[in-house]
């Protein structure tokens, strides 16, 4: 049986959970809270190549607080961008009649950025497609200015939630979620190559991947489940091209799943080559239930997987939990094999929602959990208030240290980010009033970003401009690390030659190098403050 999003989403803000005041080696450097007076629920968050960053989520707020936008049916699409202060730059809103829940939100490589969620919505207001089912995929793209370029609905005549997206290295997208949706050879009218789901579900929920090429046409999709419930919560490209996915399982061996559960719920990591093919598929878990919220690629080639766990030391798990629920983090080789697991304790009720690689090959932990840290490290259990928790681990697992950031109320870490200037940014939605470490509220749910000073890590040192990508295979986007008021930039090719000009004021410059032929570019950005210049390496796909 499958809840309905808004009714989802309430017991979402029911069940949370939480962590307190910062005894350990990092500092608050600022926190800041965004919202209108209803509302807010952030899910996903993302550092900007401009030192900056953007906060995704869903409003139920009207034109209040310090949202400039009207609401326009239940659940809108909220977008809010701001400085590396956390000063607004920009917000944006996106809605229809019904609910619409922003679950994803990525950077793409012509300096805009992709989101994506799902909408009950049917057309009207922002909203320019009708619904297929009872919720769809519903993505958008925004220019570097957060103006919509085009969006796209994608579904079948069922339940649709979509959990992540993401530009791949060819310039198309990488669709990851769940459906309840059967095969359906439907056609979106007038709409060439855009089709609701093409393959047969297996049980209640199964994964569902959609690869889309660079005119968003769907170059396959996939649909991968057992008996039961398959939820996907995470996907990734990986190195050599293909797709690393995880998510919730509760399937015996059946459908396309290849393992039996272990307990009453685990962790299910599945392994895509490029054209969706599977290629090894793993099931982690022990007696209870096992949620596996976070996966990535590691920089050493490997694959780490996390989330939370109830289960002892039982099938193949093979670490205690120490207190109820806890972080339970697995490493894996590059086939899918366990090189090393660790459960990590805060309190009662420890959720895992949030994983990064830090530069240095390090981890950072991010959920929020059930107690507070009091003297000499000494933990008290709280009923019924959920703080943020921070967790540092070594690449070996060691954990190294833990932060825990609260108010007096339920705070719900959604996203953990690792920022150039030696910080990490904490995001996710509180309805706690100013107490502790909040020092502001506007409405019954906001969303509530925390930036840490990490003291065992050094500030990097800023370039006056810098490119991102670099090499790239059609845009770079230039980023300038001063202020100024008005410039040129300038395109020269390793013989001197002017290969384009044109006029910015922007601290990010997004520039097309997709005409130029493969080389190196001399990139100048002269200003009423300074000239810069910087190399640039275009490459062409050769696949």
């Amino acid at each position: 049986m499958h809840v309905k999003f808004c009714n989802y989403y309430c017991i979402l803000a029911i069940l949370t959970l939480g962590i307190c005041s910062p005894t350990y080696s990092q500092d608050i450097l600022w926190e800041k809270s965004y919202g209108g007076k209803q509302a807010d629920y952030l899910f996903d968050a993302i550092a900007t190549p401009d030192n900056g960053y953007i906060l995704a989520g869903s409003s139920l707020s009207n034109k209040t607080g310090n949202k400039t936008e009207e609401n326009q049916g239940n659940l809108d699409y909220w977008i809010w961008k701001m400085n590396g202060k956390g000063e607004l730059e920009w917000q944006k809103s996106f809605g229809g009649s019904g609910a619409d829940l922003l679950r994803s939100i990525k950077p793409t490589n012509d300096g805009g950025y992709i989101l994506g969620g799902s909408s009950e919505s049917a057309k009207g207001a922002q909203k320019k497609d009708t619904n297929k089912g009872l919720y769809d995929y519903w993505i958008i793209k925004l220019n570097a200015k957060g103006n919509e370029e085009w969006q796209m609905t994608l579904g079948g005549k069922g339940q649709d939630e979509l959990h992540s997206i993401s530009q791949t290295s060819d310039g198309g997208y990488i669709i990851g979620g769940s459906s309840s949706s059967g095969k359906s050879s439907v056609k979106e009218e007038g709409k060439s190559g855009l089709y609701s789901k093409s393959e047969a579900g297996f049980g209640s929920l199964d994964y569902w991947v959609i690869k889309l090429d660079s005119k968003r046409k769907i170059e396959w999709q996939r649909t991968l489940g057992g008996q039961y419930s398959d939820m996907l919560r995470s996907i990734q490209q990986t190195r050599d091209g293909g797709y690393i996915l995880g998510g919730y399982s509760n399937s015996p061996e059946s459908g396309n799943k290849t393992e039996s559960c272990h307990g009453s719920g685990d962790y299910w990591i599945v392994k895509l080559d490029k054209d969706g093919a599977t290629e090894w598929q793993k099931t982690y878990g022990g007696d209870k239930d096992d949620q596996l919220y976070a996966i990535c690629q590691t920089k050493d080639g490997n694959y780490v997987a996390a989330g939370n766990s109830n289960s002892g030391p039982t099938s193949n798990k093979n670490v205690s939990n120490q207190n109820g629920t806890d972080f339970w983090v697995v490493k894996l080789a590059e086939g899918g094999e366990e090189i090393w697991q660790k459960t990590y304790n805060v309190g009662n009720v420890d959720f895992l929602i949030s994983m990064v690689e830090n530069n240095d090959g390090t981890l950072l932990l991010g959920g929020y959990a059930q107690s507070e840290i009091i003297g000499n490290n000494k933990k008290k259990e709280k009923e019924g208030i959920n703080d943020y928790v921070a967790i540092k681990i070594g690449s070996d697992g060691k954990e190294l240290w833990t932060q825990t950031v609260g108010s007096g109320g339920e705070d719900i870490l959604r996203k953990v980010i690792e920022i150039r200037d030696g910080g990490y940014l904490l995001a996710g939605t509180s309805n706690g009033k100013p107490s502790k470490d909040r020092y502001s509220s506007i409405g019954s749910q906001d969303f509530w970003v925390v930036k840490l000073k990490d003291k065992d890590k050094k500030k990097e040192k800023g370039n006056m401009i810098e490119a991102f990508p670099n090499p790239t295979q059609q845009f770079t986007n230039i980023v300038v690390g001063y202020d100024y008021e008005k410039g040129t930039c300038n395109i020269f090719d390793l013989s001197g030659r002017l290969m384009q000009s044109f006029a910015v004021k922007d601290n990010m410059i997004p520039v097309d190098l997709g005409a130029f032929p493969e080389g190196v570019y001399i990139i100048e950005i002269r200003t009423n403050v300074q000239n810069d210049g910087i190399k640039v390496i275009k490459t062409i796909n050769k696949n």
